[in-house]
């Protein structure tokens, strides 16, 4: 991706709320089919991943999972927030 875009993109990030949270269950099939749909709608999403939600992964590699598992580009991570774009 482009490097102008990637800025635009963590620019557009930064004005939007976190639309799913990761909780003790981590990455399920339900919240894979849920972050689906929202980045279909929005194409632009933030998902925010809670201290529970880490036991045994780092941040990266859930972000690296949920990125994967719905097909889309990992924009950003910051603090306990990860940004998708698709």
């Amino acid at each position: 991706m482009e490097k102008e875009k990637l800025y635009q993109l963590r620019s557009d990030a930064s004005k939007i709320s976190p639309i799913l949270n990761i909780g003790k269950n981590g990455v399920t099939e339900t919240l894979i089919e849920e972050l689906n749909k929202q980045i279909k709608a929005n194409r632009l999403v933030k998902v925010k991943v809670l201290k529970s939600a880490e036991e045994g992964k780092d941040l990266k590699t859930i972000a690296d999972e949920l990125a994967e598992a719905t097909r889309s580009t990992l924009i950003d991570v910051r603090g306990r927030t990860v940004v998708l774009y698709r």
